[in-house]
């Protein structure tokens, strides 16, 4: 069965196409009654606006692009859930792709978001991406751009973040609260802004207590599984923490399991706290605390400001970086 069409609906109720269109915009020149048969008529019938003709006809696709990392991250599938929420609500559809933490692939993922004429773009940068050129490119264009979580200081535009320094201060205060004072900090590539202020965060809390930072107690990650076991069983042969505490979902995951076939006792031997969207966190053995970042509310204020621009309803806003605060849930892994 062919979609019905404006044209359909008009030689049905024997309207003219003008009055039917104008009618399911809701316009004011219409009488309610016409407004009431039309609409009526179109649920009736199921009818749908062609995406490609109201594309052609407002000089907008009704799409926003996303890019991030990695969908199956909990932290960036709980942000797309906050992205879609508005997105739909207003009216547009999302369009997904994932760079798998390669520059390269951001870089094709970009430029085929902005040849299928989506109206904006929401980006969370890469685990390779230190060259912003591609992105000051479609800023160049006056394509609305906004970029969440992980950032970047050589672009200047809107900027969503959860607020870090303080999560990760917060939670290393409470291991040396808690008695601990040689705290290993494994965290991702020193190339992520998230890396850089997670880590002020965690010497802010050493320096506040009086404890000195020592850089082998520091660890840098890259995405593969077996790295940070194997950076992890380093640290406890070499360094003898009394406590960890790791930098994202994946580490908090793989090094939790390390320390567990050490046959390590936790919190007994060495306390354990993750920055960490894990929604399990709760059922491991013993439960973990994390610091929680606020994913649904990122992607939630991203997208809001990123739809308010392609509206023309920040014309004179300032760019500014909004940073959301974490939230920490102490359990028994570093109790």
């Amino acid at each position: 069965m062919e979609a019905i069409t404006i044209k359909d609906i008009a030689k049905a109720l024997n309207l003219s196409t003008s009055t039917v269109s104008r009618a399911l915009r809701g316009s004011y020149e219409i009488n309610q009654e016409t407004k009431k048969l039309v609409l009526e008529y179109a649920e009736k019938m199921n009818y749908r606006p062609n995406p490609i003709a109201l594309s052609l006809k407002e000089n907008r696709s009704r799409a926003i692009g996303v890019v991030v990392p990695e969908i199956a991250n909990n932290f960036f599938s709980q942000a797309i859930n906050g992205i879609e929420a508005v997105a739909y609500n207003r009216g547009y559809h999302v369009v997904i792709f994932q760079s798998h933490e390669l520059y390269g692939r951001e870089v094709e993922n970009v430029q085929h978001l902005i040849d299928r004429k989506v109206d904006g773009l929401l980006i969370s940068l890469s685990g390779q991406t230190t060259d912003v050129s591609h992105l000051l490119a479609i800023q160049a264009k006056g394509v609305p751009l906004v970029v969440f979580d992980r950032v970047s200081a050589q672009i200047e535009v809107n900027k969503v973040v959860a607020d870090n320094f303080q999560g990760a201060f917060q939670a290393t205060e409470h291991l040396i609260v808690s008695g601990r004072k040689r705290i290993a900090h494994i965290t991702s590539p020193s190339l992520l802004s998230t890396t850089h202020e997670r880590l002020a965060g965690y010497k802010a809390a050493l320096e506040k207590y009086h404890l000195p930072y020592d850089q082998n107690l520091v660890r840098y990650c890259g995405f593969e599984p077996e790295e940070a076991r194997q950076v992890i069983f380093e640290v406890l042969d070499t360094q003898k923490p009394d406590a960890i505490f790791t930098a994202s979902d994946r580490l908090a995951l793989d090094s939790f399991a390390a320390v567990k076939a050490k046959g390590i006792a936790i919190p007994k031997q060495v306390a354990f706290i993750g920055f960490t969207n894990l929604g399990v966190a709760h059922l491991l053995d013993p439960p973990l605390s994390t610091v929680v970042q606020p994913a649904f509310e990122i992607g939630k204020t991203a997208v809001e400001i990123l739809l308010d621009t392609i509206e023309n309803k920040r014309m004179n806003a300032a760019v500014k970086t909004i940073k959301i605060p974490t939230e920490v849930n102490l359990r028994e892994s570093s109790q």
